[in-house]
């Protein structure tokens, strides 16, 4: 009946609001400090809570995992991860970091060559801004100072304000090389036309 252009199910206009929030990436080269993999661990929670803030969201809990790759021959394989609830359901980026170093701090393990890690904010629900026994005027600032933040961030680019814990060289960075060009995104890189 499809074929026939008989609609058989209708369209869904509702969005539904995400469940959980994965941000993970394979490292540009592999990492075995452990600075180095909680600056990755810093930033993959920056951009997992701005999403969420992004859909006045909150988590109730955090997944962190690492791996090595299960390829390398010369290096043994270790992958692991953890989740911790939150006392409260959060978006705020300071706790998620603070509670992915913790985990990251438990689970890391010297002597391999991690080549992936990712963060996972779980629980996710509604934002919706009523206050529970353990509410303070802190709650309030902080809300406020994330606001700022996102805005910053949103106006002059992601990452023009973030954590120290996030790094500043960011060595382990994805590579990027093979990836194609954003001509239509950039306005610097419009291709000119010559008559």
């Amino acid at each position: 009946m499809e074929l026939r252009g008989i609609p058989c199910i209708n369209l869904e206009t509702t969005q539904t609001k995400r469940k959980s929030c994965v941000v993970s990436r394979s490292f540009g080269k592999r990492i075995e400090k452990f600075q180095e993999l909680k600056e990755a661990v810093a930033n993959y929670c920056l951009n997992a809570s701005e999403k969420i803030r992004s859909e006045s969201l909150v988590a109730k809990a955090i997944t962190v995992f690492v791996r090595t790759s299960p390829f390398q021959r010369d290096f043994g394989y270790y992958s692991n991860a953890k989740t911790v609830d939150f006392p409260i359901a959060t978006n705020n980026s300071i706790e998620t970091v603070k509670t992915a170093v913790s985990i990251l701090e438990s689970i890391f393990k010297n002597g391999y060559r991690y080549q992936k890690a990712g963060v996972m904010l779980t629980g996710l629900r509604n934002d919706d801004g009523r206050k529970n026994l353990f509410s303070s005027e802190k709650d309030e600032k902080i809300k406020s100072l994330m606001q700022s933040i996102d805005n910053t961030n949103y106006r002059y680019g992601r990452s023009t304000l973030s954590l120290a814990s996030a790094g500043v060289h960011k060595k382990w960075n994805m590579r990027r090389q093979y990836s194609s060009k954003i001509d239509t995104a950039d306005f610097y890189c419009l291709p000119t036309i010559r008559a």
